[in-house]
């Protein structure tokens, strides 16, 4: 793919234009105690006005740690050297704070929700606060967007933060962890916090689908699949060994079915490409066995593998129950579906993106997030994570 179109938008949009404006950074605006009256996870259509949602009254868990990219990044990008950016309107527009965080979303990411679910509140991001424990005790966010399970993917697009990356950043948290309330209370504090890994897209967008490095004459689709699950194996081994034990693990959502792909392939009314699905179908089929292998080889541990693929297409197939109108076509973008050139500019942007379901050529708008979320959580619209969802998980450990 050439980005140098792209590239010169980036250019104009962010550095010359006179109307951008520099990031105000959501933790300044977010408070432990306001996120507490922000709306429900769960209307049923996905609105910006519906119920107020509350909120366990302790937290159900000490912290929630984010690794992955743009899926769950709130923010990390935004001090990063990167066309990977999501810090100018109109990402954010629908953000509770009506601004742009760094979050490639209209407003809410999936961890977000989870997070009130979890009675705690937003994660800040890794780069983004001063590095002090009293910040980081109840949660940290490292999540890169570009960033891929392999190292180079997404270097095109710039700086980013690769999985091996962000989980050595994890084992810098944990020493500073241990520096400053000890090895013990530290070791409590993990174990007992939840992990949330959702990463792996760019490793088809930017890097095998592009043939990068010739990888396509190296690694038929099934053995990519199978070198992605056992390298995130490894990783998770690594964070078993910093005491973590309780993890979520996010399967891929179908990216044949982003507007970016709609746009490149010609697609007809709006089809999915079937090709690039299946590569994903495979490589989620594989990281749930490998994850049910790390249940049967880590003591004490509880991984759960949370599908993607199967929300999505869940909300894809039924998107007149969910409420949405367009299943094909970006909120933000230019070309056919939305899907040419990405999203740079309000005025790029559709007006309601609740009745979208992609809010830019391949991230999903709110009211899916909040949708997915859901189903992590509790199942509530379908099941999704196996062997049990994130509420039976907790349930589990309090036995």
């Amino acid at each position: 793919m050439d980005f140098s179109v792209i590239k010169i938008l980036f250019i104009f949009i962010f550095f010359v234009h006179p109307e951008a404006k520099a990031l105000i950074y959501p933790q300044d605006l977010i408070t432990h105690d306001s996120v507490f009256d922000f709306p429900s996870l769960t209307p049923s259509f996905p609105t910006s006005s519906s119920p107020i949602f509350r909120p366990p009254t302790a937290p159900l868990v000490p912290a929630l740690f984010i690794i992955g990219d743009s899926s769950v990044d709130c923010g990390t990008n935004n001090f990063l050297g990167t066309f990977a950016r999501a810090d100018r309107l109109p990402y954010g527009r629908d953000f509770d704070t009506h601004q742009p965080t760094g979050r490639f979303c209209n407003g809410r990411i999936p961890v977000d929700y989870l997070a009130l679910r979890l009675g705690l509140p937003f994660v800040p991001s890794y780069l983004g606060q001063a590095g002090s424990v009293e910040e980081m005790v109840l949660g940290v966010n490292y999540a890169s967007a570009g960033a891929g399970i392999i190292f180079s993917s997404g270097s095109e697009l710039g700086q980013h933060i690769s999985l091996a990356q962000q989980i050595e950043q994890v084992t810098d948290t944990v020493q500073q962890f241990i520096v400053n309330i000890g090895e013990d209370a530290t070791t409590d504090l993990i174990s007992s916090s939840l992990f949330y890994i959702s990463i792996g897209s760019n490793d088809y967008i930017h890097y095998y689908l592009l043939n990068a490095s010739n990888v396509q004459t190296v690694y038929l689709p099934w053995s990519f699949n199978q070198f992605l699950a056992q390298t995130i194996k490894q990783e998770i081994k690594n964070l078993y060994n910093d005491k973590v034990r309780k993890v979520v693990v996010m399967g891929l959502a179908p990216i044949g079915c982003a507007p970016y792909y709609l746009w490149l392939y010609s697609s007809k009314n709006g089809e999915c490409v079937k090709n690039i699905n299946d590569m994903i179908l495979e490589f989620n089929f594989a990281v749930r066995y490998m994850v049910s292998e790390l249940n049967e080889e880590l003591v004490d541990a509880t991984i759960i593998f949370c599908d993607a693929f199967e929300g999505s297409m869940d909300i894809i197939q039924n998107h007149n129950r969910y409420g949405f109108n367009v299943t094909d076509e970006a909120c933000c973008g230019l070309g056919e579906y939305k899907g040419w050139i990405m999203c740079v500019s309000p005025e790029m942007a559709c007006n309601n993106a609740s009745s979208h379901i992609w809010w830019d050529q391949f991230h999903p708008t709110d009211a899916v997030n909040a949708i997915l979320a859901d189903n992590v959580w509790s199942s509530l619209h379908t099941p999704m994570c196996y062997p049990m969802n994130l509420q039976e998980m907790l349930a589990q450990s309090t036995r």
